[in-house]
């Protein structure tokens, strides 16, 4: 056994130093830092740069502890040095995983202390049943023949009674200490196996094979694209009060969940998204054709089915990963650099940021902006009589703006949410700041112009509505108010508006609009009326 297992020994050095010999290159393993990450709408670009020292000849040097998810086809290796790049490879690693952030070992230590006090506790609950049977095994007392007086039968009875007391006591302490521990440890497992499937995968490593002339010292930039980050635009509206401009805060939600620590990173935010192909497409033959119904066996469209499932669960799990959690985070909008690219638009961040690898959305101001706006009031008093302040802003354009929910603040009291669709918006953008209850309107029918009569072989009915709009507020405003007359779906129906009461009509919807700017404490009212002619023998809906 002992000569078999020199021979396998010699034979393996000498297989190494033939397979060493044949490449002729070592691994020298590369420490490297994240330094700058561009952030798009779904994925990023990553940086990285390392340093060290080549001897001559051909090296690989290894940058190890990469996250698996990032992008073969996008790496981009660049150096300074005198040595040439001879090429560049990746490969998974699946022995080393990603480094264990601070806060998860900080977790998994109190874990580890949990359960060790949980053990401790048992331990001594142990020791209390033990002797708790010990004392109830020796209850016989002074044996058969001796005879004990009653003090000190007395006197042994309370101590049974009052140590057995006590183990009863301590026991109860006990279980509530070892129940107290278990919801504290299970609190705790909960925080790491939330964080446990982001650095729980194997690692990856890039390998760049160089040769030397000489001894030289190697600066190395590595780039390359990963998945599962992205950020999305969040805003904040804000008006001080109704002679001021609105006040446009521009943020970004930064999210990722690649494994990868991103500590004190230079941030740009790109509107580009790498996930939309930039390819034009190009239009095919539009072919005509007669149907031939096409017979599907009931295997087949069994399988069909259990396709469209897969993929209709696939989209579910999309949608769940995109909730996101809004974290608050410090202004840095004064330090942002707005460029505008031929295709996108980036925002430069000069100081360094933090992105946890967790999925929890970092918050970064962007940009504020100031908008000129005029503002009025709004009602539509057939749904609500309240009064709305509407703040209508221009120059939105200008600012690269992205579909993404806005928070409305009015005099520094948050109002409420609305959603900016630039893709929806035309000339002006329309917030609405709450309601007025110091405006106050009325819509009653009159009664007096109400009829319904029976002409033949139809109806007629006439409808009519005062509206009436009081200001009470202190300074004049302008306020539009709209209402609405019916439209027909049907030819047998005819309406016919006989008073508009000075509204703007648009016929193809039946909408009434009126403006007016009212005094304080001045009213204004409105009468307008319309007549309804359909067949008697039948009924109408809505009206």
């Amino acid at each position: 056994m002992n000569l078999k297992h020199t021979i396998q020994t010699t034979l393996g050095i000498i297989l190494l130093g033939i397979s060493f010999t044949v490449s002729g290159q070592a691994d020298k393993p590369v420490d490297s830092k994240i330094t700058n990450v561009t952030v798009f709408l779904a994925k990023a670009q990553v940086t990285r740069e390392a340093k060290t020292r080549l001897e001559a000849g051909k090296t690989n040097l290894v940058i190890t502890g990469l996250t698996s998810q990032l992008d073969p086809q996008s790496i981009h290796v660049a150096g300074k040095g005198n040595f040439i790049i001879l090429g560049t490879s990746h490969r998974q690693n699946y022995l080393n995983e990603l480094n264990i952030p601070r806060s998860l070992r900080s977790l998994k230590d109190s874990l580890e202390f949990y359960q060790k006090q949980i053990i401790l506790e048992q331990s001594q609950k142990e020791i209390l049943n033990k002797e708790e049977q010990m004392l109830l095994s020796n209850q016989k007392i002074g044996g058969t023949t001796q005879n004990l007086t009653v003090a000190e039968l007395k006197a042994m009875a309370d101590f049974y009674r009052s140590r057995l007391g006590e183990i009863v006591n301590a026991r109860m302490k006990q279980d509530d200490k070892i129940k107290h521990l278990n919801i504290r440890m299970a609190r705790v497992q909960a925080q790491i196996n939330s964080q446990n499937e982001l650095y729980s995968r194997n690692t990856s490593e890039i390998v760049v094979s160089v040769s030397a002339e000489t001894a030289t010292s190697v600066d190395l930039e590595v780039n390359y694209v990963v998945a599962n980050a992205g950020w999305y635009p969040l805003y904040d509206l804000r008006a001080t009060n109704t002679r001021s401009p609105v006040q446009l805060g521009y943020k970004a939600n930064v999210f990722q969940g690649t494994g990868e620590e991103w500590k004190n990173v230079h941030l740009k935010l790109s509107t580009a998204n790498p996930n939309l192909s930039g390819l034009k497409p190009e239009l095919s033959a539009w072919y005509l054709n007669f149907y031939v119904p096409v017979v599907v066996s009931e295997r087949k469209y069994k399988a069909m089915n259990r396709g469209v499932a897969g993929v209709a669960k696939e989209a579910n799990d999309q949608q769940q990963l995109s909730e996101v959690v809004i974290v608050p985070a410090e202004s840095v909008a004064e330090y942002v650099q707005t460029i505008q690219t031929s295709l996108n638009t980036e925002f430069d961040i000069s100081l360094p940021y933090n992105v946890s690898s967790s999925n929890q959305p970092t918050l970064v101001d962007i940009r504020s902006y100031e908008m000129k706006a005029n503002y009025q009031y709004s009602v539509a008093p057939k749904l609500d009589l309240d009064a709305f302040l509407i703040a209508k802003a221009t120059g939105w354009e200008e600012f690269s703006l992205l579909p993404g929910e806005a928070n409305i603040f009015f005099e520094g009291t948050f109002v409420g949410k609305t959603f900016i669709d630039p893709n929806s918006i035309k000339d002006t953008l329309s917030v609405s700041l709450g309601r007025d209850k110091r405006i106050v309107v009325k819509r009653e029918k009159v009664n007096d112009f109400v009829s319904r009569k029976a002409i033949g072989t139809n109806v007629r009915e006439t409808s009519a509505y005062e509206l009436s709009v009081r200001n009470t507020k202190q300074e004049a405003i302008k306020i539009v108010i709209e209402d609405q007359v019916p439209i027909t779906q049907n030819n047998q129906i005819e309406v016919t508006v006989s008073d508009t009461g000075g509204a703007n009509y648009n016929k193809d919807t039946g909408k009434l609009t009126w403006t007016w700017t009212l005094q304080p404490n001045e009213t204004k009212k409105t009468v307008f009326k319309f007549e309804v002619k359909y067949p008697k023998d039948k009924q109408i809906t809505g009206l």
